[in-house]
This record gives structure tokens, C-alpha cells and sequence, in this order.
């Protein structure tokens, strides 16, 4: 715990409180967006890991891609005679799966992105299989990319004897470059009168340097801050020339407003995050932990060699109470991070005891930020 929290202290003390950013680092621009796409399609060349004839749907998948293909299948695979039933196909080599990617603004057609694969079906490894053409939708149910390719799985399975060993995820893969963009997402980047630029952390203090340092450098009413998050820029109308000016604007530094006094605490893996903000008024802890330990002991009471009786088994308990005693450690007003961080460190506390201690500092009035518990 003294380790994490020096390392902790160490990374979050690098970032002095007047450090210069550039626009680009946290803004982005409105309208210039990345689009989620999902398809369904079939992965095919399983080493018999695939679904099997547990998922009727892979079967119908597969029929439906031979028939397009001009291949009949065998009726019997469809329907049993002799029970009058239907019977789906034998398709262990076969996996239904979902394909999700996403498309990059201004990613023209003719170019590549990378897809993701995951099976929803029976499958129980993907490794060695081909994804078949499969179209990848919008929101809006227009085909934008095809993908089609060999897939690169990073896990594996193996069994034998009633023994299974699995390293990583062998259900889902992913094909590099794997799908062909076929359609354009239309942007207002070249059609808008401004150009808006969105605070990736919102902050009055933010948007308003950035307003004067853009007014500043191309001339007073180019810019002006629409709220603690937007800042709209009026751009040049040719294309050419509002690119070459937003990129003038990108490699400007400034100076964002000082964050809100926050702290982070993740109560599952005991995870604690503090922001060079915190600030903390005098207060004095203390912190200590009492151990009880019982312990067992079984023994065997056995009677005199001439003497009469049976052996019984006794058991003895020994119950020892330690109590840990801490230092207490004063916080006087106004300490920064550093100081919060030794001081803890003084006590000696473990992750969860630390959440402990934060959270009455909260209570208590002492603690000037805000705890978010996640």
C-alpha cells in the first residue's frame, strides 16, 4: 500500500497546476464522429468447435448464403420423412456470430477498417475460421461496409481426460483491415457557418481561455463560447482553407481552467484516485485494526492402562485478541496532495481502510472535494 500510494503521489504531482495544453488535446469537433456498424454473419472452417445442431439459426444461415450461391440443398437436411419433423443441418464447423466495428469520420469508400467477431451461438472457438461477406449496418439500416476475411484468435482451448485448460477469449476475434467501407457518412464539417469545438471536460474557465487565446491570435468576434462546454469558430467557407485554419487552431496552447477537487474511489478493487485539487482543513486521524484469531486444537483423552473407559477427543481453543495501535496524524489546513499522501502513508492504512478514512474526512466537513464512489 506505501509503494501504490508513493507512485500515485509521484504521477499525479508530474502535472503542475499551470501546465499548457493544446486545443487539440481536449477539444474535439462537433459533428466529427466516429459510427458504430453491426452486422450478423457465419464463420466458416471450424475445426469442430462450431455451433453444431444446437442453433437452428446457423443452419438457416448457411442454407440461405448456398442457395443465394445457386447451391440446392438436400431436402432430408430440413425435414425427417419418417418423423414428419424438421431436423436442422450438422454444421459443427460453423459458427453464427455478430460482427461490430466502427467507421471513422471522413473514411472514404474503397477504404479499410478493422471488424470485430463474437459468437452468439453454441461455438467454442473461433480459432482457424473465415468470416463470410457480411454487410455491416448504421443506426439507420444502410449497408456501409462489407467485411470478409480470416480471423486472428488470441485464446485457446484444450481438453483431454475430464482436464480443460483456456487461455484467453477463443469466442471472439478480430480481422485487421477486414471489412471494405462501400459508403460515406456525410459530416457538416464543410457546410456550417462555425465550426464548434466541444471541451472534452467541461469548464467555464476552459472554454473562455480558449476564446480569448482564438480572439487573440486571428482577431477579435472569431470566437465565442456558447456555454461551459462549446466554443463556436467562425471558419473560412472554401474547404481547403477551413482545414488549414482548424489546424492552426489545434497547435495553439492553452491554459485550461484548474479541475474540481475530486476523488475516485472504486470500491471493488479498492482503486483510489486523488486530483492535484484536493485540499484538505485540519483534522486529526487515527487508525487501527483489531485481530481476533481462534485457534483449534484437537487432542485425544485416553484412560490408565489398567483402567476402564474409551478414548474421547477433545478439542481445546485458544482465542488471542491484537489490537494495532496507529499513530494519529493531524492534517492542518490547506495541505496539498503531497501531504495528504505521506500523511496516509504515516497511517499505514490498506486500500479498503483508506476508503474508510476518506470518506469520514468527507463526513467530518474536513475533506474539500468531492468523493465519487464507483
Amino acid at each position: 500500500m506505501r509503494n501504490f500510494l508513493a507512485v500515485l503521489m509521484i504521477l499525479l504531482t508530474l502535472s503542475h497546476a499551470n501546465a499548457a495544453d493544446r486545443i487539440k488535446d481536449i477539444v474535439s469537433v462537433s459533428g466529427v464522429r466516429d459510427n458504430q456498424l453491426v452486422g450478423y454473419g457465419i464463420v466458416v472452417g471450424l475445426n469442430g468447435t462450431g455451433d453444431g445442431s444446437d442453433i437452428s439459426f446457423t443452419g438457416q444461415s448457411l442454407k440461405s448464403i448456398l442457395s443465394s450461391l445457386g447451391v440446392t440443398t438436400n431436402p432430408f437436411d430440413s425435414f425427417d420423412v419418417a418423423t414428419s419433423a424438421g431436423r436442422p443441418l450438422e454444421v459443427d464447423n460453423v459458427a453464427a456470430v455478430m460482427v461490430t466495428a466502427e467507421l471513422p469520420p471522413f473514411v472514404k469508400p474503397g477504404q479499410r477498417i478493422d471488424v470485430n467477431i463474437s459468437t452468439i451461438g453454441a461455438a467454442t472457438s473461433l480459432r482457424g475460421g473465415s468470416l463470410i461477406m457480411t454487410r455491416l449496418l448504421g443506426i439507420d439500416g444502410e449497408t456501409y461496409a462489407i467485411a470478409q476475411g480470416a480471423l486472428t484468435v488470441t485464446g485457446i482451448t484444450a481438453e483431454a481426460a475430464g482436464s480443460s485448460v483456456q487461455t484467453g477469449v477463443p469466442t471472439a476475434g478480430r480481422i485487421p483491415n477486414g471489412a471494405i467501407v462501400e459508403r460515406m457518412v456525410e459530416t457538416p464539417f464543410d457546410k456550417t457557418e462555425h465550426i464548434v469545438l466541444n471541451v472534452h471536460q467541461g469548464d467555464f474557465s476552459t472554454t473562455n481561455a480558449i476564446t480569448e487565446l482564438i480572439n487573440t491570435t486571428f482577431g477579435d468576434g472569431t470566437a465565442f463560447a456558447l456555454d461551459s462546454v462549446s466554443v463556436a469558430v467562425r471558419a473560412p467557407v472554401d474547404s481547403s482553407q477551413r482545414v488549414n485554419f482548424l489546424s492552426m487552431i489545434e497547435n495553439l496552447t492553452v491554459t485550461p481552467g484548474a479541475p474540481a477537487a475530486r476523488i475516485v474511489v472504486n470500491s471493488r478493487t479498492g482503486t483510489v484516485v486523488i486530483n492535484r485539487a484536493v485540499r484538505v482543513e485540519t483534522a486529526a486521524v487515527t487508525h487501527g485494526t483489531i485481530s481476533v484469531r481462534v485457534t483449534a486444537t484437537n487432542e485425544a483423552s485416553q484412560p490408565n492402562a489398567f483402567g476402564q473407559g474409551e478414548t474421547q477427543q477433545v478439542q481445546n481453543a485458544e482465542i488471542s485478541v491484537d489490537d494495532d495501535p496507529k499513530q494519529m496524524v493531524l492534517f492542518e489546513t490547506g495541505i496539498d496532495l503531497r501531504d495528504l499522501v505521506e500523511a496516509v502513508n504515516q497511517v499505514g492504512a490498506s486500500p479498503s481502510s483508506l476508503i474508510a478514512i476518506l470518506e469520514a474526512l468527507k463526513q467530518s466537513g474536513s475533506l474539500k472535494a468531492e468523493l465519487v464512489v464507483i
